[in-house]
C-alpha cells in the first residue's frame, strides 16, 4: 500500500489488467507497446491492487464520482433520450441507458421505466470524452443477476469509501445488521446505496449506522456499532 500523487508511474503490469478509478495507461503508437504502455495516477490517493495484480486503482476521497467500466452505480431516470433514458448517477454527466440493455429486452417488450425511477444498474462504457453508459445486466451471464429498477425501499447518500467499504464481503456491518432483522441492500460504486426493510425503523436503523461507520462522519468501528444497537429498540 502506498499513496501517489497526480502524475505518478505505476508498477501497474498484468496480461489481463484492469484499471480502476484515479489511473491511466497512457496511448501508444502500436498494439505491442500498448501492452507494455505506462500506468499514470490521475489523482491523489492510496493505491490498491487485487490479490493476483490484476486490478488496480486509487482509493481518495473525492466527492465527485468518476465512472469506471464494470462499476455498479445506482442511478435515477432523469428523461428520454431516443429510444433509451437519460440516467443521473452523479458524476459530471449523465449516463445514457439503452433501451435494450436488459435481461430478454427486445424492440417489442422494452422495461416500463419514468423519469423518477431507480436503477441500480453497471457501467459498461466510461471515457472522458464521451457520456457513460449503462446496462442493466451481467456482462458475462446476460441476465439481470439484481440489476434492473429498485422499487420501493430508501436511498441514502454517503462517501465513495464508504462504499467501497459496504461492497467488501469481510466488512463487518451488512452482515451484523442482517443477523439483527430482514434486509435487503443494493451498494453503488457512487456513493448511494438502497435499503428495503420491513419496517420503518429497522431502515432508520441502517441508515444511522451507515452514517456511523463512514470515514466522513464517526468513523465507529464494530465494537462501538453493536453498543450502539443493543441501545435500540429493534
Amino acid at each position: 500500500m502506498s499513496i501517489v500523487l497526480p502524475g505518478e508511474q505505476v508498477p501497474a503490469q498484468h496480461v489481463n489488467l484492469k484499471l480502476g478509478p484515479g489511473l491511466l495507461q497512457l496511448s501508444s503508437e502500436t498494439q505491442q507497446q500498448a501492452k507494455s504502455a505506462p500506468v499514470i495516477a490521475t489523482r491523489s490517493g492510496v493505491l490498491n491492487h487485487s490479490a493476483n495484480k490484476s486490478k488496480w486503482w486509487v482509493e481518495g476521497n473525492s466527492r465527485r464520482y468518476v465512472p469506471a467500466p464494470q462499476e455498479s452505480v445506482i442511478g435515477v431516470i432523469t428523461g428520454r433520450s431516443g429510444e433509451g433514458w437519460r440516467v443521473d448517477i452523479g458524476s459530471a454527466h449523465p449516463a445514457s441507458l439503452d433501451g435494450l440493455a436488459f435481461e430478454g429486452a427486445t424492440k417489442r417488450n422494452k422495461p416500463s421505466l419514468k423519469v423518477g425511477s431507480l436503477l441500480y444498474a453497471r457501467v459498461s462504457l466510461a471515457h472522458k470524452d464521451m457520456e457513460p453508459e449503462l446496462e442493466c445486466f451481467d456482462a458475462q451471464t446476460h441476465k439481470a443477476d439484481g440489476f434492473g429498477e429498485l422499487k420501493d425501499g430508501f436511498v441514502l447518500q454517503c462517501s465513495l469509501q464508504m462504499s467501497r467499504l459496504l461492497l467488501d464481503p469481510k466488512h463487518f456491518l451488512l452482515p451484523l445488521l442482517g443477523s439483527r432483522f430482514p434486509l435487503e441492500a443494493a451498494v453503488g460504486m457512487n456513493g448511494k446505496v438502497w435499503v428495503s426493510t420491513k419496517e420503518t425503523k429497522h431502515t432508520i436503523t441502517v441508515v444511522r449506522c451507515i452514517e456511523a461507520v463512514d470515514p466522513d462522519g464517526g468513523g465507529m468501528d464494530e465494537t462501538n456499532v453493536k453498543k450502539f444497537l443493543s441501545k435500540l429498540d429493534i
